[in-house]
């Protein structure tokens, strides 16, 4: 029997107090990020590999169905206006296609070719990074696009919750966390879905700092769509400058566009008139 499938280690939830049950899902989800922990060195391995493709024109791509594809989906969609990247440099497919994002399409994982059709009209080529994403480890839509990738010369690599499934068999890069039997038996939303979060996490945020999206902690790429980010952008500028007057350096940050532009305009500025 898979691990994620494996009865859970509470009964009775059904009359277990709710202040109870939120105490020992929060029991439960506690075990994850240690469980994660011991995946690092094959994040690592998969970051610095992705970052050597992307520097040379490569992509990423994402590909699950269910939660995992959701996961997915969010991860990606989260990149450009968060890094300023341009919006294909992460990409995420989900079995049953863009309606499957909200509404379940059952069925729509167990068709092995599904993965690699959906992946076709990015034209996928060997400088991209395909990850499966597949909390199962079994999941035929993940399967078959791993495996036509790695054929078509594709990095690959998969974030599993079983050990020796064949979705680690078919990826080069193999992350695999183990976070044990659901709280509701089964439901691989909760912690394995929280492992997958995290593991994502951690890969998008480490390339983007990898390369060079970052500058001390802060977001110097991030698109200035919206107030909230208008304002922590004109923080940030008046950081890295000293400007007092936060008009100014709402003005400047807009007409340069960026915080890094921004900053850059003022340090110039400054060294001509000095």
């Amino acid at each position: 029997m898979k691990v994620t499938e494996q009865p859970s280690r509470y009964s009775n939830l059904e009359h277990t107090p709710t202040k109870l049950l939120l105490e020992e899902i929060n029991r439960e989800d506690q075990s994850v990020p240690r469980v994660v922990a011991g995946c690092i060195p094959s994040i690592a391995r998969l970051v610095d590999a992705i970052v050597d493709r992307v520097r040379r024109g490569g992509r990423i791509f994402y590909a699950g169905s269910g939660t995992s594809g959701r996961l997915g989906v969010v991860d990606a969609s989260e990149i450009p206006p968060t890094y300023g990247a341009d919006d294909d440099l992460f990409n995420a497919v989900i079995a049953g296609g863009d309606g499957a994002i909200r509404k379940a399409v059952e069925g729509a994982e167990d068709r092995t070719d599904a993965g690699w059709d959906d992946l076709k009209p990015f034209a996928p080529g060997p400088d991209d990074t395909l990850i499966g994403l597949s909390a199962s480890g079994h999941t035929p839509y993940v399967i078959g696009a791993l495996r036509r990738a790695g054929e078509e010369g594709l990095l690959t690599a998969c974030i599993t919750c079983n050990p020796d499934t064949p979705v680690a068999e078919a990826a080069a890069i193999p992350i695999v966390a183990v976070v044990g039997p659901e709280f509701v038996t089964g439901s691989t939303r909760m912690k394995a879905g929280t492992a997958e979060k995290l593991i994502l996490n951690m890969i998008s945020t480490s390339v983007m700092i990898r390369l060079g999206h970052v500058r001390g902690n802060r977001m110097v790429d991030m698109q200035l769509t919206n107030d909230k980010l208008i304002e922590r952008g004109t923080r940030f500028v008046m950081e890295e400058t000293g400007l007092k007057d936060e008009d100014a350096a709402r003005t400047l940050l807009l007409e340069a566009g960026s915080v890094r532009e921004a900053v850059q305009r003022y340090k110039t500025q400054k060294n001509v008139t000095e």
